[in-house]
């Protein structure tokens, strides 16, 4: 198999996101994926069989689980079949267990075209305040926990309790305030699927970006991941849809035996 590793949301190598991409001809069991993936080691490894002119099925597994969206690794893919593999039509069409996604290169950046996954407003979990050390300004829930807090300096220096977010009934954690130089910065921990915080987490922007579109009063946002590697985010809130934007850059190509 042939394999590639690329930083996504990154103009250069070692910033960003590290995705593993594994195009196949067909499916292997999803034993093999994953085991792939826990070597492979990185926060997602993403798959993808082609199945028609332009169009692709896609999957993607942490070292510890399959996940149903995930989007710095699709960004990835479509850097590969762009990049490495000749693609050329304007449009990827990559078919998941969330639907249908699409990736189109504009200049310098891919925009991945995802549903909106708006967060519905809950009251704060219990235990939540004891594992980020601070009580919420809101808190919401559509696949992963959004929460948000007073500022950006309190989301840079959260030091948060992984083992008290492993056992919330989510996949992940989000993390966000108003920024100081963007729109909104995030972070992201999802220690329930082997990611304790992942460096940049297009899927989470899904929740994060129709939530300030409503609360900025603005469709187009300008985010930051504010992770060690960190990665800035083109956000458009497209009501059913967002679009989110970025460049990605290979750091590695080779072959794997298995």
């Amino acid at each position: 198999m042939n394999i590639y590793q690329v930083d996504a949301f990154a103009e250069n190598v070692f910033a960003g996101n590290p995705a593993s991409v594994i195009p196949l001809d067909t499916w292997p069991d999803a034993e093999k994926m994953q085991n792939i993936a826990t070597e492979n080691n990185v926060s997602e490894t993403a798959f993808f069989v082609k199945t028609g002119n332009g169009t692709f099925d896609i999957r993607w597994f942490t070292p510890e689980t399959e996940v149903n969206l995930c989007g710095h690794a699709t960004l990835a893919a479509a850097h590969v079949l762009y990049n490495h593999l000749g693609f050329e039509k304007d449009k990827i069409r990559f078919s998941s267990k969330s639907g249908d996604l699409f990736v189109e290169k504009k200049d310098d950046l891919y925009w991945l075209d995802f549903p909106a996954q708006p967060p519905e407003p809950i009251s704060i979990p219990k235990l939540l305040p004891e594992a980020i050390g601070v009580i919420p300004k809101y808190t919401g829930v559509n696949t992963d926990l959004l929460v948000e807090v007073e500022n950006e300096d309190i989301v840079r220096s959260l030091k948060p309790d992984l083992l008290i977010l492993k056992k919330m009934e989510v996949r992940g954690v989000i993390i966000t305030a108003r920024g100081n130089d963007f729109d909104f910065v995030s972070r992201f921990f999802a220690p329930k699927v082997g990611v304790p915080e992942d460096p940049v987490t297009g899927s989470a922007h899904t929740v994060l970006t129709p939530y300030w579109a409503k609360k900025l009063g603005k469709s187009d946002l300008n985010a930051y991941q504010v992770s060690k590697r960190g990665g800035r985010l083109r956000c458009k809130n497209r009501g059913d849809r967002v679009k989110i934007g970025g460049p990605a850059t290979t750091y590695l190509t080779g072959s794997i035996t298995v």
